[in-house]
């Protein structure tokens, strides 16, 4: 049996544009990591309760290809968290225009601290 994308929610779900590939026609690995950094983000403030910096990304490989017109989802879970640091997991799944099949193309962790006002890092909030 394929995989399968996980169960919650994506963060996030956008459509490849023909504006987004490189020359030969796929979509370029750079917007697939910014889709994924402002995914994580989104989960990393929820958790910090505030601003949140990306300080690492773990090793990415790209799976699949995404084409122009798939529509991309962005999922994201909390794998671990520090003093100040949240890691989080994103996976991009991609899904045809034309078909409801779903394939994996990548996944990272990626890690952020929490910052303060003075652009510090801080203690994450309890819970």
């Amino acid at each position: 049996m394929s995989e399968q994308p996980p169960s919650a929610a994506p963060v996030i779900r956008t459509i490849a544009m023909p504006g987004d590939t490189n020359p030969a026609g796929d979509i370029f690995g750079g917007w697939l990591m910014a889709h994924m950094d402002l995914a994580a983000s989104n989960v990393a403030t929820r958790r910090a309760r505030g601003r949140a910096a990306t300080v690492a990304v773990d090793a990415m490989a790209f799976l699949k290809p995404v084409k122009v017109g798939d529509e991309v989802s962005f999922y994201g879970t909390i794998v671990g968290t520090g003093r100040s640091s949240v890691k989080v997991l994103i996976e991009a799944w991609r899904r045809p225009r034309e078909d409801d099949g779903q394939e994996k193309v990548t996944q990272a962790v990626f890690t952020f601290v929490a910052i303060g006002e003075d652009r510090r890092p801080r203690p994450l909030p309890e819970g």
